[in-house]
């Protein structure tokens, strides 16, 4: 039931759809409204526990500009069952057997996708990675190079790209045995590469510690005001020349920020939530210490509570 305007009746009046014949009838006069009306709603529900081979959807995926086809490409399935079709069956292997220009890019897609599932990155970092590697792909100088690290480094560049950097390290973790040494490499051959084909330098924006400092401050379980002052001490920290990576500052920050909480984190944690050594931890908070009264917010810690402060 629903509300529109009836010619005949001159007036807004409740309609009646009927789903069987598309048509769409008013209650009062039985006028037909609109007809053959398409019905978008799904023709099915899919229950959690009806997984498998039964998978009712009868279209494909999106299209990819990537691809060659289109990615409109029709697949062959294999038949279900112990009584196979010989039709459908040897359709299959004379697809297989025949050459597909796509299928490598398929494949390092299926890839790119996995690691970003893996590392929590939205659909706009996958794409840019996707891109990325297409356009090292088409000038063909990456054969005999370590296919997952030009993967890994593709999403490294893309995140910084899209100003969502992640840590090599954390790249690392989803490269599939990629070392950090061999997807810096490849980082920088993707850039030469990318360089030649635009005639032009490549940005891939600057690492700021505040980056970090949300999703660290998360794998560590701290308060929202905790936060917030940490964020704040990273700021101000760029003020002054402190010559260390944004990922240790950020780490040193947040072992500091801690250590004027109530909830004190020891050095082991922070190092395990950030991914830096604590001796990397160590030396920051060396350098950053002479500052901490003008980086730490005075909302959050007094002179006086800078002074309890292990010196180091």
């Amino acid at each position: 039931m629903g509300d529109a305007y009836c010619s005949d009746c001159k007036k807004s009046t409740e309609v009646v759809f009927d789903h069987s014949a598309g048509d769409t009838v008013c209650s009062e006069c039985g006028l037909v409204l609109e007809s053959h009306s398409i019905d978008e709603t799904s023709e099915w529900r899919t229950f959690a526990n009806e997984s498998g081979d039964n998978d009712p959807v009868r279209v494909g995926g999106p299209t990819n500009p990537l691809l060659s086809d289109g990615g409109l490409s029709t697949v062959i399935s294999k038949p279900n069952g112990t009584t196979s079709d010989f039709l459908s069956s040897s359709l299959g292997r004379w697809q297989n057997r025949g050459s597909n220009p796509d299928r490598s890019l398929i494949l390092a897609f299926k890839t790119i996708a996995t690691m970003s599932d893996r590392l929590g990155l939205v659909a706009t970092i996958k794409d840019r990675a996707n891109e990325i590697y297409k356009k090292v792909e088409d000038q063909k100088s990456s054969r005999g190079r370590n296919q997952d690290a030009i993967l890994a480094a593709c999403l490294y560049i893309a995140c910084r790209q899209e100003d969502k950097p992640r840590t090599v390290k954390e790249i690392c973790s989803v490269a599939n045995g990629a070392t950090k040494k061999e997807i810096g490499r490849a980082k920088e051959y993707i850039m030469k590469q990318l360089e030649l084909e635009m005639g032009q330098s490549v940005e891939i924006g600057t690492i700021h510690a505040g980056d970090f400092m949300r999703r660290f401050c998360s794998n560590l379980g701290m308060t929202n005001q905790t936060v917030k002052a940490a964020q704040e001490a990273v700021q101000k920290s760029e003020e002054f020349d402190i010559r260390r990576s944004p990922i240790s500052i950020a780490a040193a920050v947040i072992y500091i920020v801690t250590q004027l909480s109530d909830d004190k984190k020891p050095l082991k944690d922070v190092s395990l939530a950030t991914g830096v050594a604590e001796g990397t931890i160590r030396n920051s908070y060396k350098d950053l210490y002479p500052h901490l009264s003008k980086i730490i917010p005075n909302w959050y810690a007094q002179e006086e509570d800078l002074k309890n402060l292990c010196s180091p």
